[in-house]
């Protein structure tokens, strides 16, 4: 977040913000500038990419679907403009810790002692940590002392839109983006990759609420696409995984996507039609 924070002191704030007196290092100074960037960014990456999924992406005959809430799509972007600026607080502090310097993220490819390959091997191994991570606190959401008070307003969208993406309780939304944020205080990672991933990770949050169920034949139960998610938020146990079924394999928390056995949202709507 250092890169963030240093453009826009470079661009904007020094310039044209603070005053001249304050430093750019000034601990107050950085909480400041990285809580007034951490939600314009997080308003951005949602209201941009859930805008264009919801347009281009998300089959809106889905909203004729019995369980899909009166003005849900409003409902759910509220939910999540409430939400997101106390997602944020335990979230710069977070990125304040990286600016200090506490964190494992470098700067250069020479700085890591296996140069590219130690670049798309972090890649990878951040894509598998975090969706165990994700995993494991997904389901104790689901655990009755935490669901009915944090995680219960997710599950409002049975038929969720990409805007039900970041709909979350901020206590369950900071929790699953936590994966995220610790791993580069444990294992070495490029900075302009973990933006990138940063990115990724908010892309797909969004994908797997778009209602597209397409997913290459041979995928179908690796990837923890939108039909899995789909299935989740209808029947509630199952395909807790966040980018692969690993996980719910392991955990015996595996569901194969009723949307690839005939018996989907959208195939539910067919019977319907039909009648």
């Amino acid at each position: 977040m250092d890169l963030v924070l240093d453009a826009a002191d470079r661009h904007l704030l020094t310039p044209y913000v603070y005053p001249a007196g304050w430093p750019e290092g000034e601990p107050c100074r950085q909480l400041l500038s990285l809580f007034v960037i951490t939600n314009l960014g997080a308003l951005a990456l949602y209201l941009l990419f859930g805008t264009l999924s919801y347009y281009f992406i998300f089959d809106h005959e889905l909203k004729k679907h019995p369980q899909f809430l009166e003005n849900q799509v409003r409902r759910e972007i509220a939910y999540a403009l409430r939400s997101l600026p106390w997602i944020s607080v335990p979230t710069v502090a977070l990125f304040f810790a990286e600016v200090r310097g506490y964190s494992k993220l470098y700067d250069n490819i020479e700085d890591s002692p296996y140069g590219w390959s130690g670049v798309f091997l972090s890649m990878l191994s951040f894509l598998f940590f975090t969706d165990m991570g994700i995993y494991w606190i997904h389901r104790a959401l689901h655990h009755k002392l935490l669901y009915k008070r944090f995680h219960k307003p997710h599950h409002l969208w049975k038929i969720a839109t990409p805007f039900a993406s970041h709909a979350f309780h901020p206590v369950d939304g900071f929790m699953q983006s936590l994966p995220y944020h610790v791993y580069p205080f444990l294992f070495p990672l490029h900075k302009v990759t973990y933006l990138g991933l940063y990115i990724f990770v908010n892309v797909w949050t969004i994908s797997i609420h778009d209602g597209d169920y397409r997913v290459p034949r041979l995928l179908r139960h690796v990837i923890n696409g939108s039909a899995h998610h789909t299935d989740h938020h209808l029947y509630f146990d199952y395909n807790y995984g966040q980018y692969f079924t690993l996980w719910d394999k392991i955990g015996g928390s595996y569901k194969s996507p009723t949307a690839f056995e005939g018996n989907g949202p959208h195939d539910y709507l067919r019977r319907l039609r039909e009648k």
